[in-house]
């Protein structure tokens, strides 16, 4: 058996040897094919501290940005200012500068703080931009409505937001409520769409004991060309004090209900169009189910 101290020698010319040769240029697979040291552990004990040769390093795609990381670090930049300067993340700046000296602090935290903001709130700004840029996108890409396509959609709007019937509470009447002013204006033009004259709609307007009533009964008014006379008396909903609401002040619109007068007909079509509608769309996907 040999001596550990042996053992200990062997491993020091070994390392002396795998040292020699990274220094000549080599890779790590090319020392362990000349040493035969096919175990990862031994040779990264025998390499340890030894950069490997530049032309080992593959190409990077922020490397450009490395560079100039470097570079400000040395001319005394902040990772803070390098962030802002670059746009990189805080992680990446900290990685490629580690090994080099950290400037004096010259900034208060405070202030660093605020320029870490500002960094922060470009960004925002960017993502807000494409957030934007993606909405427009769909929104120009829908166009002009058939009067089919409106008429699909008023079907749809109606029955997921307006009053239903039971067979245990026959009501047959068509009644809408929303918040969304870009909603009602859809279902009133749905309305207009069927022929819906305006002498049988109603209009009623809902809202917190806590928000301006008289401003909201003046929006709802203007948004959908009503005469007062077709509006019912608003409904104010009481405060709960356990509640904890954001949708308070002058703000807050509260939401209008529509009623059309004489609706069973109106009614009865619209539920029979919407199962038509269910009907068809499963059909269209029982291919994907067989």
């Amino acid at each position: 058996m040999a001596h550990p101290q042996s053992k200990y020698a062997d491993f020091e010319a070994l390392r002396e040897r795998a040292v020699a040769l990274r220094r000549e240029g080599l890779s790590r697979r090319q020392i362990r094919d000349r040493l035969l040291v096919h175990n990862n552990d031994i040779l990264n004990r025998l390499l340890e501290g030894e950069p490997p040769p530049e032309w080992t390093k593959r190409p990077n795609a922020k490397d450009d940005l490395r560079v100039r990381a470097r570079e400000l670090r040395l001319q005394g930049w902040t990772d803070d200012q390098i962030q802002v300067e670059l746009g990189c993340s805080k992680s990446s700046i900290s990685l490629w500068v580690r090994d080099l000296p950290r400037p004096e602090r010259k900034r208060t935290t405070e202030e660093a703080a605020a320029i870490a903001r500002r960094g922060w709130q470009a960004k925002l700004a960017i993502r807000d931009g494409e957030r934007q840029h993606t909405k427009d996108v769909a929104r120009n890409a829908i166009g002009d409505l058939s009067p089919r396509e409106l008429f699909l959609a008023g079907v749809a709007l109606y029955w997921a937001e307006g009053s239903k019937d039971k067979p245990y509470d026959r009501r047959e009447n068509v009644t809408f409520v929303n918040s969304d002013p870009g909603v009602i204006e859809v279902f009133l033009a749905w309305l207009d769409l069927l022929g819906i004259e305006r002498e049988r709609r109603r209009f009623c307007v809902m809202i917190h004991e806590t928000a301006d009533a008289k401003g909201a009964e003046r929006y709802w008014a203007e948004l959908v060309g009503a005469d007062p006379s077709a509006f019912n008396k608003t409904t104010i909903k009481k405060h709960n004090p356990k509640t904890v609401r954001k949708n308070i002040g002058d703000s807050c619109k509260g939401c209008l209900a529509v009623k059309v007068l004489q609706g069973a007909d109106l009614y009865r079509r619209i539920e029979g169009s919407w199962y038509g509608i269910v009907v068809s769309a499963r059909e269209a996907d029982r291919p994907n189910r067989t």
